[in-house]
């Protein structure tokens, strides 16, 4: 008998459907990906049944053949401390900021009626989900936490009462390529060890390849194709399921179509940033360690490293939008001010773009408001109805229609929002373009979209581009050259092609090896 039965399941939000009569089922030891863009239904499919949504679900949904739809919460509570984990995209959302990781593991452990745990046993636990130096972790609270440390430790508070089922919704979107696969690796070991059947929530078809069984494909509220992982990744049947496939970043893709290259635009020689370590005892923690770039005009270059390498710290002191305690920023071969000493001149040159849309637009204001903003600040002489003028054209240039600028963010979808941003950066005529992380926090479609349209910009605009990811697969999409980095160093440069082919430093090899079982290639 299967595990999970999920029959003519239904979701509506309020009064409005979002889930549409699903029919799937789930066998102990199994894995099953529901995959596919941002609104399709994933989330809600595996979240509303469990109570853990504001959807309300009707249809059957059984595990373990006990009925869920219908339950009061205290039974649904019961069931997701006893028989159920979760794993959620946001590690650090997903954790108590003000407890430890050991107060916290020890909450799960006894919600699910078990004796209170001994700290050797709450280090094991910690071990087991491949967390080092687990004494010590015990003792710290999330901030102190990396991403993929923080990912391992809700990994080992949801599978501490040994569930039946493991939900995972969306746990390695927010993680860069080396600790996706890393996570990725450890949810299916975990499985096949304890026996659970696994539940899969994702935008990247290509990225489950490797690690569910089956993939249910979602459009709509709907299944709309379902099969064996392998061969629904090698051979999508429907439109949709192949746009999904064709929208992973691949490392083996043709090289981009580029535009040419000019004369000097960025240089950095022996930039250095360093910051005060927390904690009573003081002292410096070097983030970025004495490093030189160059950027030239046209130019595309990716910054690409781990969590935690330094790089959005390195190209925000560079570009004048963060800390630099020593060296030296040329802009045309002339010192580029201090950040204080900016001029309205100099900031319109270099704009940036940031990881999160929403969040980097103020809620409060309609579109014209946010693109109008810089305009006004840094092109006087510019008048309002140039302005004017100026916020339609770039909206139409990123593929927006005009009638979008009295809305606000909140009644934007995620690549709007995005586009909405490089619409931002575009108003001041930029000669290059800062983009952190800009297309990561975005389901694979829309983050394809983007990127099509940043290379265009590119060769239609000229535009330099400085682009911060931890994803060579993107980096290789769109740049003439990658800068690999560190701990701080840049341990490898070159150009996209030859690096990627022929990688030197270990660090290269394992983001190579990463994007590839990313993209589910050999």
């Amino acid at each position: 008998m299967s595990l999970l039965v999920a029959r003519n399941l239904s979701v509506e939000i309020a009064g409005r459907p979002v889930v549409h009569g699903l029919d799937f089922m789930l066998e102990a030891g199994r894995s099953l990906a529901l995959v596919g863009a941002s609104g399709s239904g994933k989330s809600q499919t595996c979240l509303a049944p469990f109570g853990l949504s504001v959807g309300r679900a009707s249809g059957a949904f059984l595990l373990a053949g006990e009925e869920l739809i219908g339950l009061p919460e205290r039974q649904l509570r019961r069931i997701r401390g006893t028989q159920v984990g979760f794993v959620f995209q946001q590690p650090l959302t997903a954790l108590t900021p003000h407890m430890t990781i050991g107060a916290q593991l020890r909450e799960a452990w006894t919600q699910a009626g078990a004796a209170r745990p001994s700290r050797a046993a709450m280090e094991a636990a910690l071990e087991r989900v491949g967390l080092d130096r687990p004494g010590e972790r015990l003792d710290q609270y999330p901030h102190r936490l990396s991403g993929g440390q923080r990912q391992r430790a809700l990994i080992a508070m949801a599978i501490v009462h040994r569930p039946k089922l493991l939900v995972a919704d969306e746990p390695t979107t927010a993680l860069d390529a080396i600790l996706r696969a890393e996570i990725m690796a450890l949810l299916s070991r975990l499985c096949r060890e304890e026996g659970m059947a696994l539940l899969l929530v994702s935008h990247d078809l290509a990225a489950v390849s490797d690690h569910a069984d089956a993939v249910a494909v979602m459009e709509h509220g709907r299944i709309v194709e379902t099969g064996p992982t392998r061969s629904v990744v090698d051979a999508p049947i429907t439109a949709y399921a192949r746009a999904l496939v064709a929208a992973s970043p691949r490392l083996d893709q043709p090289p981009p179509a580029l535009g040419p290259v000019g004369a000097p635009l960025l240089e950095a020689r022996d930039v250095s940033v360093s910051f005060r370590k927390p904690g009573w005892r003081g002292g410096r923690l070097q983030a970025v360690d004495s490093l030189s770039i160059g950027v030239a005009e046209g130019e595309t270059v990716a910054i690409v490293g781990g969590s935690g390498s330094g790089k959005s710290t390195f190209a925000r002191a560079i570009a004048r939008l963060g800390p630099i305690d020593a060296g030296e920023v040329r802009w045309r071969e002339a010192p580029l001010p201090e950040r204080e000493a900016m001029r309205p001149r100099d900031r319109a040159g270099l704009q940036p773009v940031f990881q999160d849309p929403v969040a980097s637009l103020d809620p409060l204001w309609t579109v014209r408001e946010i693109i109008a903003e810089p305009l006004r600040r840094l092109r006087p002489d510019l008048d309002r109805a140039a302005i004017d003028q100026r916020v339609g054209a770039v909206l139409t240039e990123t593929g927006l229609s005009p009638d979008l600028a009295d809305r606000r963010p909140s009644a934007l979808s995620g690549g709007q929002a995005q586009r909405v941003a490089i619409a931002r950066a575009l108003g001041p005529d930029p000669a290059m373009l800062l983009l952190d992380e800009a297309t990561s926090a975005l389901d694979v479609l829309v983050a394809g979209t983007i990127l099509d349209l940043l290379g265009t910009l590119q060769r239609e605009r000229g535009l330099a581009i400085l682009m911060i990811t931890h994803d060579l697969a993107v980096a290789r999409r769109l740049c003439h050259r990658i800068v690999v980095m560190d701990r701080g160093r840049i341990v490898e440069q070159g150009p996209a092609a030859e690096l990627v082919d022929a990688p030197r430093h270990e660090i290269t090899r394992r983001l190579v090896e990463a994007s590839r079982s990313h993209a589910g290639t050999a």
